[in-house]
């Protein structure tokens, strides 16, 4: 009997997770499925470029998997039990369960609203492809109005300043707002810091630091100090949450719900079930909890693999490092900043500003689709039907 393996999610830890699966188990003995809810590959990288208007690809799934012997399954992920080994599912035909033998968890993240009045119902994100899409077409018809818009952008993190920045480059006839919690950048190097005011003077983004919003509405936000401020679109940027299922389930989570994981990425509680990027509460060579962020899909999906892989083949594998390294900012499309941390997290003295930045995270952007796109480049697949396809998709990664 084939061993089952379900990988929940297609994300970019999800999706490479299932292809580096595929190309290294035999599909004679292994049988690898994969649950997500939309049916194209979701650059989270770039959805605040596709909310301010910028195309972005999005290859379809079927394709990413074709010609290997990953199962797809187009459905949403209702429920866990790692009792029984069995996750409940709701599609177009009514859903149903799946047993599975090694569970790989990879459900990501989605927009915390902390608990903030108002945010679902009057703020708009950029946590996933549909909300981003909802607040482009917001921008556009702010656009269209002669008197132009104000977009107020609620978080400073890095989701934030890339927002606000790249509204304010591709949207020049709306007035963009940047409200921080404390000083802007404050995890940057002194440097890095002055290198972002700049961007933000030079796109015309205006920054309130300090400042702590208790309530979103439908025209604007209200301060904890009272003030309140006029919008005509409110981004909400203020951090990431998992979802309840992990919890609901049964296994050991934090405060927050992430899966708390050994160093292979093995849930402490429940030994067939592994979990991968923001999913995940993995703690780093450096004993500090890695971040949620692109990177650490990466690092986290390459060590359950092989632990995986190790399970079942008996073989001995090399762990790779689980490190984090610093912090990739676009500001536009032609302005950036590269800052590495040190081994506490903190920010390094020098950092890389301006055009080089920006070519190195659109470097990033455009490996990290390749290697979605191809998830399983070591086997033989029809690479004649797909190439022209996934070239494409590396232009416009870049465009």
């Amino acid at each position: 009997m084939k061993h089952r393996i379900v990988v929940l999610g297609a994300g970019y830890a999800g999706a490479y997770a299932a292809g580096t699966l595929a190309r290294r188990l035999s599909p004679a003995d292994t049988e690898i499925s994969v649950v997500n809810a939309e049916p194209d590959f979701v650059q989270r990288l770039r959805l605040h470029q596709l909310a301010a208007g910028r195309e972005i690809a999005a290859p379809r799934l079927t394709d990413v998997f074709a010609g290997t012997a990953v199962r797809l399954r187009l459905a949403r992920v209702t429920g866990v039990d790692p009792e029984r080994q069995v996750v409940t599912v709701a599609d177009a035909d009514g859903g149903g369960e799946l047993g599975y033998d090694t569970l790989l968890y990879a459900l990501g993240s989605h927009g915390a609203d902390h608990g903030v009045p108002g945010v679902a119902e009057h703020a708009f994100d950029v946590s996933g492809r549909p909300s981003a899409l909802r607040l482009r077409e917001r921008l556009d018809g702010l656009d269209r109005r002669a008197e132009g818009g104000r977009v107020l952008v609620v978080g400073d993190g890095l989701t934030g300043i890339e927002t606000a920045t790249e509204i304010a480059e591709t949207r020049p006839g709306l007035a963009v707002t940047l409200v921080a919690r404390g000083e802007l950048g404050a995890p940057l190097s002194v440097g890095a810091r002055r290198h972002l005011r700049r961007a933000c003077d030079r796109l015309g983004v205006t920054v309130l630091e300090h400042t702590r919003v208790e309530a979103v509405g439908a025209t604007g936000v209200t301060c904890a100090d009272g003030t309140a401020l006029v919008s005509d679109a409110t981004v909400w940027t203020a951090g990431f949450a998992v979802g309840p299922l992990a919890a609901a389930g049964g296994l050991e989570v934090t405060e927050d719900g992430r899966i708390v994981v050994d160093r292979s990425m093995r849930s402490v509680s429940h030994p067939n079930v592994y979990a991968v990027g923001d999913s995940a509460y993995a703690l780093g060579d450096n004993g500090r909890p890695l971040p949620m962020s692109c990177a650490s899909a990466g690092y986290t999906g390459v060590r359950a693999t092989a632990a995986i892989v190790g399970r079942l083949t008996g073989r001995e594998i090399a762990l790779n490092k689980l490190e984090y390294l610093g912090n990739h900012i676009s500001l536009g499309r032609r302005d950036g900043i590269l800052q590495m941390v040190d081994d506490e997290g903190r920010a390094k003295p020098k950092y890389v500003g301006g055009r080089k930045a920006a070519r190195i995270k659109a470097g990033i952007v455009r490996m990290s689709l390749w290697a979605t796109a191809h998830p399983t480049f070591g086997l033989p697949r029809r690479r004649h039907r797909l190439a022209a396809a996934h070239a494409t998709a590396a232009e416009q990664a870049l465009a």
